[in-house]
């Protein structure tokens, strides 16, 4: 027995089932995109196909990628923007040139075939979330329209099976992003002080700086860091191995000087050659006290004593031992205890207009939640290199309490003027883009 061979019906049905089928089996979303505008020309005959979602052009029939700015592509949207203002983007329909603005009416006639089906894609909830705009000469059967109107629920069940969730643009009313606009508008006005971190050491203040008194090598240190010391302690020893030796010396020469002017001093009676000899021998061991003079005085430098009561500020005493110095080379500080300030090294990226008497704020490395309120005294007006090579103004504070102990390290927060939120986030993109452009 002969198997009758399908009639056109048939076959109008078996490709209505297969465009379903691919339709469901996209893989992804741009499968499904290309698949809408493509593969059901062949049942319906059009010239072209638009896809549409949340207003935009998606996809388009025999184009890979969509030129957002094309005179096509412009012409679709503002088509459908006018049909989703009358109230009939929801419903499937053919579309009218009389229903249209006189403007889109002549695009259409220049860039779209004469007879236009609008297939919706609604969710479900029926609400719309996209649609096909599709043309041709032909005008549309209503057998056709039946199809269409099926298609489109496969289609649109397709298309949220791969992408469940709306497009901000479905998501967020008209009404709702302009009122989230303003409302972000208001808050890039709202006034925010503004404030940058610097780290901070505690320092003394008004402390008494100790220097080497001379040229030689340091013996001992007397003292440890941060002891407390009297007035007239010994605080270091210098190696006075060679001062001595000169101190002898210098008290020998002036020995033998003084010698030779007492015997030609008594022979200055008899002997005119020893009268005439008086003044100079005087000039010369004038000059020998003098020597040994100088001599004892370098030989009491050797001992650096202390000449006011507090603590004794340095970092380490081994790394001085034995190391030569010279004259004015700073050795350590005597401070108090109970005065300090903050000293702040401020980069020169984050300086702001700080005013002195601003507030500002110590979080020390040792105790990160406790805060320590003090106000800006001095502001440097000349950037001076760290020694990590960074420029950085120098900036004192005055502690509003009792300080912390000298040397203690940690970050410092300085608060500045109010401005604008909008500045206070932009301010170093701003600053790195004038920098760029060397504006």
């Amino acid at each position: 027995m002969t198997a009758q061979a399908p009639g056109p019906a048939e076959q109008v049905f078996a490709r209505f089932l297969a465009l379903q089928h691919q339709a469901r089996a996209a893989a992804d979303i741009d499968s499904l995109a290309y698949a809408l505008v493509n593969d059901a020309q062949a049942l319906f005959g059009f010239r072209h196909a638009a896809l549409l979602i949340a207003g935009r052009v998606r996809a388009l029939t025999a184009i890979s990628v969509v030129e957002a700015h094309s005179p096509f592509v412009a012409f679709v949207e503002e088509a459908t923007r006018q049909l989703l203002a009358q109230g009939r983007s929801s419903q499937a329909q053919v579309v009218t040139a009389d229903s249209l603005s006189e403007q889109t009416r002549g695009d259409w006639q220049a860039l779209s075939a004469g007879s236009v089906f609008w297939l919706p894609l609604l969710d479900r909830k029926q609400a719309l979330f996209g649609g096909l705009w599709i043309a041709r000469e032909q005008p549309w059967s209503e057998a056709e329209q039946a199809l269409l109107l099926q298609l489109g629920d496969c289609y649109a069940h397709a298309w949220l099976a791969l992408q469940p969730h709306k497009p901000w643009r479905l998501r967020w009313p008209r009404r709702r992003i302009i009122a989230v606009a303003t409302v972000a508008l208001l808050l890039l006005l709202l006034p925010i002080r503004q404030s940058v971190l610097a780290p901070a050491e505690v320092v003394p203040l008004d402390g008494q700086v100790i220097a080497a008194p001379l040229d030689g090598v340091i013996a001992t240190f007397q003292v440890k860091p941060n002891q407390a010391v009297s007035k007239g302690e010994v605080l270091v020893r210098f190696d006075a191995t060679s001062i001595r030796a000169q101190a002898d010396v210098a008290e020998r020469s002036l020995q033998v000087a003084e010698a030779e002017l007492k015997a030609n001093s008594q022979r200055a009676f008899s002997d005119a050659e020893s009268s005439a000899r008086i003044d100079l021998l005087a000039a010369r061991a004038a000059q020998k006290r003098a020597e040994r003079d100088y001599a004892r005085e370098l030989l009491a430098r050797t001992e650096v004593r202390a000449e006011r009561d507090g603590i004794a500020v340095f970092a380490d005493a081994q790394r001085w031992v034995g190391k030569p110095v010279q004259t004015g080379e700073r050795l350590m500080e005597i401070a108090d205890p109970r005065r300090a300030e903050l000293r702040i090294d401020l980069a020169v990226a984050d300086a702001l207009n700080f005013q002195p008497g601003a507030e500002v704020g110590l979080f020390l490395d040792s105790d990160p939640l406790h805060r320590h309120d003090a106000q800006l005294q001095r502001l440097a007006y000349e950037a001076q290199p760290l020694s990590n090579g960074q420029l950085a103004y120098r900036l004192d504070a005055g502690f509003v309490a009792a300080p912390p102990r000298i040397g203690l390290r940690g970050t410092a927060k300085l608060y500045g003027e109010r401005v604008p939120l909008a500045l206070f986030l932009l301010r170093r993109p701003l600053a790195a883009l004038r920098q760029t452009l060397g504006l």
